[in-house]
């Protein structure tokens, strides 16, 4: 479980820039939580969450404009949404808590959560009827520019998708429809187009997207079904990561969804974002070449680097996506030298830094251990999340408002010549 973090009476009183008897009217209000420590009455922690919330509430009254700027970084909500919630270190989608239905649900039938409002319960193989309606689409290589990429291993599978997307948006004008349902209908087929795109095609009418990566990503291990799933819906959804934001943004401009998928594969693959993947698996590699993580991470340390897939702002107790990943993955694979290593990393990098893994790490560790294609780890990353982004473009799509904020000019100002102001 992610822990939550505490500061002591003066540690939150510092940080809110008041005094003790302040923070205690705070606690009284319900504005703050806090605890008893130890069983002791009047020695009490406070929680970290509720300081930060309410340093923003203050610094958003006392300074508009300086809040408005610092929204779009970790800060304030600026959209509304009611795909994802995060809260107190869990996150829930449409209310259901991601963990729970990355345990017995596919990624179709929480593709249906998100682009309708509701899920087809059953059996953890049966597919929603929008995905069954779609299973027809057709991918011809030689039409959409994917020759010689059929074969798993022959480029990246991300390298594959923009161009899939962008060949077959050409030959599908029903997605020009915005209305709801027929967004969620193309989202489907979107799905299933990237899904052949990574693979080489070929896929039967009932086959999930888990069960299409396995065979063609890790056929020889049949368990991996599972796994696959549980990386996939628990990469749904993020709420308004800068992929998710790309996505809405582009939906607001009325362009299609294959348009906004295109976009949101851009973001993600940029290594602040999805790309970090690609950074674990170089560190991961270097820890297996020397034989051991914890050297590797005491060198980055000496020499001020930063440590790919670990900490992460929304998550301080530990990112819940990853804890329950490597948790199935330990399950699965319990005596793994790649599972050992990824261990290893684990408790290094929590007695180094008292830093915990976050889900590009876990994705990483998954990749390596099933032996996935270069690019696997991403891939899954994007695959999983093209649910999201189709969420937040029906979302965006139903409002019918552009996104087009205003910039605040800090540059040369004009002069008369340039202003228009003539003297005469």
């Amino acid at each position: 479980m992610s822990r939550v973090r505490y500061l002591t009476a003066g540690e939150a009183a510092e940080e809110l820039g008041v005094s003790l008897q302040t923070l205690y009217a705070y606690v009284s209000r319900g504005l703050v939580r806090s605890e008893a420590v130890g069983g002791r009455r009047r020695v009490r922690r406070y929680r970290a969450e509720d300081v930060r919330r309410l340093k923003e509430r203050k610094e958003q009254r006392r300074n508009p404009d300086r809040a408005t700027e610092g929204a779009l970084d970790w800060g304030t909500p600026v959209l509304e949404s009611a795909i994802t919630l995060i809260f107190e270190g869990r996150m829930y989608y449409r209310g259901h808590d991601a963990v729970a239905l990355s345990e017995h649900h596919t990624l179709e039938q929480v593709a249906e959560l998100v682009w309708t409002g509701s899920m087809t319960e059953g059996d953890h193989g049966r597919l929603p009827e929008l995905f069954r309606a779609s299973a027809g689409i057709e991918v011809v290589p030689e039409r959409l520019g994917l020759e010689g990429r059929r074969e798993p291993g022959l480029g990246s599978p991300m390298e594959t998708f923009g161009m899939a997307l962008q060949g077959a948006a050409a030959e599908d004008p029903a997605a020009y429809d915005l209305r709801s349902a027929a967004v969620a209908r193309t989202g489907a087929r979107i799905l299933r187009l990237l899904v052949a795109a990574a693979t080489g095609g070929g896929r039967g009418a009932e086959d999930t997207v888990a069960q299409v990566l396995q065979r063609c990503w890790a056929p020889g291990e049949v368990g991996a079904t599972a796994l696959l799933d549980r990386a996939l819906v628990l990469c749904a959804d993020h709420e308004l990561n800068v992929s998710s934001f790309t996505a809405r943004c582009v939906a607001s401009a009325g362009a299609s969804p294959y348009a906004v998928v295109v976009a949101g594969l851009a973001a993600l693959g940029g290594v602040k974002h999805g790309g970090n993947t690609r950074r674990v698996e170089a560190f991961l590699a270097e820890a297996e070449a020397i034989g051991g993580a914890k050297k590797v991470i005491a060198s980055r340390l000496r020499r001020g680097e930063a440590l790919p897939g670990f900490g992460h702002q929304l998550y301080p107790g530990g990112d819940p996506r990853c804890e329950a990943l490597l948790a199935a993955v330990a399950a699965a694979y319990p005596d793994s030298e790649a599972f050992k290593l990824a261990d290893e990393a684990v408790e290094a990098a929590s007695d180094l830094m008292d830093e915990r893994p976050n889900v590009d790490f876990a994705l990483a560790v998954l990749a390596r251990i099933l032996g996935l294609p270069p690019g696997g780890a991403l891939a899954l990353f994007a695959l999983g999340r093209t649910v999201g982004w189709i969420g937040h473009a029906i979302e965006q799509y139903q409002t019918d408002r552009i996104i087009r904020p205003r910039a605040r000019y800090v540059g040369e100002q004009p002069t008369d010549t340039y202003s228009g102001v003539h003297k005469y």
